[in-house]
């Protein structure tokens, strides 16, 4: 069975920096395409970073380019999502997801399997 586990959120001033990490097991994920999305509060899940399992390729959303970089240990079996100079608005809870193709697409529907989210809040 597959499992994502989110970890790394936290609380952090405006400006800084945050790491998250993405823990997945229960199977191979050689040809799978690694996500994360965020939820800020009474607004729809949105797409933030991909990371190809098998070439390590990344992709952003406009809103994170030049801050956020996604990358993968496949020996450890993780994803992570370096987040630096950090604004308010990044204020939400930080999903995993994955797919078993290694094609992005930017929508919650193209995604067979989630985690349950780490909490990141911006402070000003």
């Amino acid at each position: 069975q597959v499992q994502l586990v989110e970890s790394g959120g936290g609380l952090v001033q405006v400006g800084g920096s945050l790491r998250l990490s993405c823990a997945a097991s229960g199977r191979t994920f050689r040809g799978y395409v690694m996500v994360w999305f965020l939820q800020a509060p009474v607004k729809e899940r949105e797409f933030v970073a991909a990371v190809s399992w098998n070439t390590g390729n990344t992709y952003y959303a406009d809103s994170v380019k030049g801050r956020f970089t996604g990358s993968r240990k496949n020996t450890e079996g993780t994803v992570y999502l370096q987040m630096n100079n950090l604004k308010h608005e990044d204020t939400a809870v930080y999903y995993c997801a994955a797919r078993p193709q290694d094609a992005i697409v930017e929508v919650t529907t193209g995604y067979d399997y989630w985690g349950q989210g780490t909490q990141v809040t911006v402070s000003s």
